[in-house]
């Protein structure tokens, strides 16, 4: 039986009729006669000067004259149309290249979505040494001090103290970062690779961010109920309560914890931990919204807030002068640590943002530009960490009442300690003594004398004695 006749095409667009066959191969030679003159490639893996689109790949297929010819059989629409050629580098997606910078692979698929990637020319080294110490630093000063922090500020929230709720939970967002932080020491040793899995990457970064912000917004809430508090002292007296407090902080925590929610809708490298990306208009914005109403506008309540307390208990008549000294300098630390925790990194971000809007999305220069302010921005990044052991220090471990409450803490624990010594030295004594060492034997069964009733062993000690 004669097997049916089956027609076995090409690749598409090497089609059914011969007049589209001469116009692949025309379009081929035009193709490579034109591309040294029209395309001026900068190098291997760059994007041609003369692209319209903006396709990295396009430059590795236009040296590959085999993958043009692939690329111009899969395009028959293309072609039957008379598509300008520079449109083909739209289409297409080059896979990794080989060792002389050839394509290895094309696949045709559309691009959709313009997804930035990362600048991995980055240098590490450079910012090693100072990101572990800091980090480690604040991790060694930051535990103790905030657990004391919690635990002074607790005692205070029992006493119905208004302005401690704030404390009490930025001392518990506190103690949550630094509870990350090794894993941060751990991943730059590493020479920034994360071992740990993407999802606890994102855990990771989700407290690191959330920590700054959330710290930031709880510092505003402190000042505006100090301010509150002192600059319209009998009209808030009935309405400073604890409840609005702990409302209050409990809106920041939310409202921060969604803000950054899409933390764990981005996606991760394998042994990369967000690190910085090419910038899009979408990322850009975000950096502009962060500059704004997570530095800015906080910034401005701070200063604003303290200088109406400074200014009010300097006309008060009942402090004295080096009182009024005191609540100067308090109020020229606070805003002065969080410029100095929070500008430099915040300022950074405003100059990655302008720089995309300078470039116009041109992806090389702002990747170029990136890998610049790669260390510094690290730097400041972990400088915005030392905050976590500034706060304790100027807000509560600096106030009078709680020096006096560690003082009580330390002396009960001095007096419990020498107490507790005491005690152990005279049962050690006691414990020593002749006496002491017979009367301390004990067994489990009687004994048994021969031709005698069984006695315990007490009652033959006593016997002794009284012979």
């Amino acid at each position: 039986m004669r097997s049916a006749h089956v027609t076995r095409r090409g690749p598409v667009g090497w089609g059914a009729h011969p007049l589209q066959k001469l116009q692949c191969l025309g379009f081929l030679v035009t193709l490579a006669l034109d591309l040294p003159f029209r395309l001026k490639v900068r190098g291997p893996h760059k994007t041609p000067v003369n692209n319209p689109v903006g396709s990295p790949a396009f430059g590795e297929v236009a040296r590959d004259p085999m993958t043009c010819f692939l690329v111009i059989l899969s395009c028959q629409s293309h072609l039957h149309k008379g598509v300008h050629r520079t449109h083909i580098g739209a289409t297409m997606r080059s896979e990794p290249t080989n060792a002389t910078g050839n394509a290895t692979a094309v696949t045709s698929t559309l691009q959709t979505t313009s997804v930035p990637t990362s600048c991995h020319t980055l240098s590490y080294e450079e910012s090693r040494v100072v990101l572990v110490a800091v980090y480690s630093v604040v991790c060694m000063l930051g535990l103790p001090a905030n657990c004391l922090t919690a635990w002074l500020t607790l005692l205070q929230v029992l006493q119905r103290n208004v302005l401690a709720v704030y404390l009490f939970c930025l001392s518990l967002c506190e103690l949550l970062y630094i509870s990350t932080m090794p894993l941060w020491i751990i991943y730059i040793q590493n020479q920034h690779k994360w071992s740990l899995g993407q999802q606890a990457c994102k855990v990771t970064a989700y407290i690191f961010f959330c920590n700054i912000y959330t710290s930031i917004l709880l510092l505003c809430c402190i000042s505006c109920d100090r301010y509150m508090a002192v600059v319209y002292a009998l009209e808030s007296r009935g309405h400073r309560h604890q409840r609005t407090a702990v409302t209050i902080s409990a809106c920041v925590v939310i409202l921060v914890g969604l803000v950054n929610y899409p933390v764990f809708d981005m996606k991760v490298e394998d042994s990369f931990c967000f690190e910085p990306l090419g910038i899009d208009s979408r990322i850009a914005g975000y950096y502009y919204l962060r500059f704004t109403f997570g530095f800015a506008v906080p910034l401005g309540v701070l200063a604003f807030t303290n200088h109406q307390i400074f200014r009010s208990i300097k006309l008060s008549d009942s402090l004295s002068a080096a009182q009024k000294n005191k609540v100067k300098r308090s109020a020229i630390a606070v805003v002065t640590i969080f410029l100095v925790c929070f500008a430099p990194y915040h300022v950074v971000l405003l100059i990655k943002a302008a720089s995309f809007s300078f470039y116009e999305g041109d992806r090389d220069a702002v990747c170029d530009f990136e890998n610049r302010l790669y260390t510094v921005s690290t730097v400041f990044l972990c400088l915005s960490t030392v905050n976590s052991v500034a706060d304790p220090i100027i807000y509560v471990l600096a106030t009078d009442h709680s020096r006096q409450e560690v003082c009580r803490i330390h002396t009960g624990w001095k007096k419990w300690s020498t107490k507790t010594d005491v005690t152990y030295l005279k049962d050690s004594e006691e414990t020593h003594s002749p006496t002491a060492l017979m009367n301390a034997y004990t067994f489990p069964s009687t004994v048994h004398l021969p031709g005698s009733q069984p006695v315990e062993l007490g009652s033959l000690g006593s016997a002794g004695e009284t012979a």
